[in-house]
């Protein structure tokens, strides 16, 4: 199954069209069905050096919910973190902002292309749901911006094979409305197989570099700097 990106519906409609909003509600709904959080906390503490880190900061941030629920599972082992959220779009509430608090991170939000990322300096990157956007040229530009920044990058993506994409029409069952549906089948589309970032990662002698599919929809990319 060829790998193909095209516009998904949530990045083009207006971020106050309704629809849109429902569907940012769906894929945390989506999300949790995928697991990808837990995923996602799971890489992170497996790959972690071992001290407390003091900055995370998540690509394509959205609504920030992803970035809780991880933190809701990071937090007892790393108090204190410093939350970058970054986003074109300012659309994470107040409520967001406390929730973090409660746990005892500090969350900000940074509104910028990726590719016009400021520099600072990085410990954890993350990515969910978002590096399958970007075609193969665009892909290893931002990789080589990630690895300058970084010293781990976690990215859970969609796999692309065959049940996901037949499934995806049935996210109805789930509550999930025509953008999300829409979306769901152009992310698989666009989603990874095999070792398709691992060959786009800028720098394996520097790094450790991990890929594969976990769980039932979802590719795990990891890289580790070791010098």
């Amino acid at each position: 199954m060829k790998r193909i990106v095209e516009s998904e519906w949530l990045d083009t409609l207006p971020a106050d069209d309704p629809r849109v909003i429902r569907s940012r509600r769906d894929l945390r709904r989506v999300n949790a069905w995928m697991r990808n959080p837990s995923i996602m906390a799971g890489a992170l503490e497996h790959n972690w050096d071992g001290h407390v880190p003091e900055q995370i900061t998540e690509l394509g941030a959205g609504d920030g919910n992803f970035l809780l629920c991880v933190a809701k599972h990071a937090s007892p082992r790393w108090p204190g973190m410093k939350a970058t959220l970054l986003d074109r779009q300012k659309i994470v509430s107040a409520e967001t902002f406390d929730s973090f608090s409660s746990l005892g991170w500090h969350a900000q939000t940074v509104i910028t292309d990726v590719f016009d990322w400021p520099a600072s300096p990085g410990e954890i990157v993350l990515a969910n749901l978002f590096l399958h956007h970007f075609d193969d040229t665009r892909l290893t530009q931002l990789l080589q911006i990630i690895s300058e920044r970084a010293k781990l990058f976690v990215a859970v993506e969609p796999h692309r094979f065959a049940l996901p994409f037949l499934c995806s029409p049935l996210l109805w069952l789930i509550g999930c409305n025509a953008v999300t549906r829409h979306d769901a089948a152009a992310s698989i589309r666009a989603g990874f197989l095999g070792h398709e970032l691992s060959a786009l990662w800028p720098d394996t002698e520097n790094w450790r570099v991990i890929e594969h599919r976990t769980g039932w929809f979802s590719h795990l990319f990891v890289a580790r700097r070791i010098h």
